[in-house]
Order: C-alpha cells, then structure tokens, then sequence
C-alpha cells in the first residue's frame, strides 16, 4: 500500500517490484495509481497474474471520501 499511496506522474505506466511480484499500475490525470497488474513477467514484459481497479470517491474539495480495489481477475 505504501508504493499505491504515493503520487506519480500523471497518465503513465510505472513498473515495479514487490517481494517476488512484478507489478505495474497506470495513473489518473492526479498522478494517483488507479490499475495495477500484479504477478511475473513474461518473455515479452506483459505481467501475468492478477489485475485490479482502483474505485476512487472524491468529495466536492477533491478530498478522497472512498478508496479501495477491486480484484478484477486474471491477467494473460
């Protein structure tokens, strides 16, 4: 959650990772992580494995109400 937290640069592809997990997430137009594929690289770098959305609630000042992933099933 640490690494998910933080703010990236906006409308691009971070790779990453974790453990023993490759990860990639794209960001929002705030920078926020809002896809992450995790899992292990294939020969040719798609990550197989999981992959999740992230749902954002935001009030009316652009403070975050909600925030939590969903597990949107396998990556191939």
């Amino acid at each position: 959650m640490k690494i998910l937290n933080k703010q990236y640069e906006p409308l691009s592809f971070i790779e990453s990772t974790f453990k023993r997990y490759d990860i990639g997430f794209k960001t929002d137009d705030a920078g926020r992580p809002i896809l992450l594929f995790i899992g292990k690289k294939d020969d040719k770098g798609k990550i197989k494995g999981e992959r999740f959305a992230r749902r954002l609630k935001l009030g009316p000042n652009g403070d975050v109400i909600k925030d939590h992933w969903d597990n949107k099933g396998k990556t191939e």
